[in-house]
């Protein structure tokens, strides 16, 4: 599978982010692997290390997402990641409906990197906790910047933070990771050994 470009929400346009890109970078019976890089991170906002832990509301931050569905399902899996290496996972039967945590076998790994103005976050999510493939799916993002004095546009001192949201596709209107749309990549099942 190669790599996706995501785009930011016409309405809620980043600060100094130039690109983002993910991919599913492995995939094998146990683990999946997906890798996002952005272009132009300097004033990215990473939340502080929390330790490995489910967590609700990270998308509030800095925070990466995979929704995925099977082929003509209506339900769907939400997983949020965050550098924090924090994670949560969750179940819905239908468009924002039925919403219920969704059990993992075992904490999924995060971790970001970064030099100058390009930050990578990795996250490696046990096969157990997914339904089987194919998949419809999307990655998404939620970035968190922060500019202060003589750039932000209020009085010297303050500082302005704007929240980005970048997906591969996005629904008319506000933005909504959940919506159809968003489900724009497909994944089928692996080859046979």
């Amino acid at each position: 599978m190669g790599t996706l470009t995501l785009a930011p929400h016409a309405d809620h346009p980043p600060l100094r982010v130039r690109a983002i890109e993910a991919a599913v970078i492995g995939l094998d019976p146990y683990w999946l692997r997906l890798r996002w890089r952005i272009e132009g991170a300097g004033a990215v906002l990473v939340p502080p290390f929390a330790g490995k832990g489910r967590t609700d509301g990270l998308w509030q931050q800095t925070c990466f997402e995979l929704f995925l569905r099977q082929p003509g399902e209506d339900g769907y899996v939400e997983l949020n990641l965050s550098p924090s290496e924090r994670w949560a996972a969750y179940d819905f039967s239908a468009y924002r409906a039925g919403m219920a945590d969704r059990p993992m076998p075992r904490d999924p790994d995060c971790t970001i990197r970064g030099a100058n103005d390009l930050m990578i976050f990795d996250a490696s999510i046990p096969m157990a906790a997914l339904p089987p493939l194919p998949w419809q799916f999307g990655l998404t993002a939620v970035i968190e910047e922060a500019v202060a004095d003589a750039e932000a546009d209020g009085p010297m001192g303050e500082v302005r933070t704007v929240r980005s949201f970048w997906a591969l596709r996005h629904p008319a209107g506000a933005p909504d990771f959940h919506a159809p749309a968003c489900f724009a990549a497909r994944l089928g099942a692996p080859p046979e050994a």
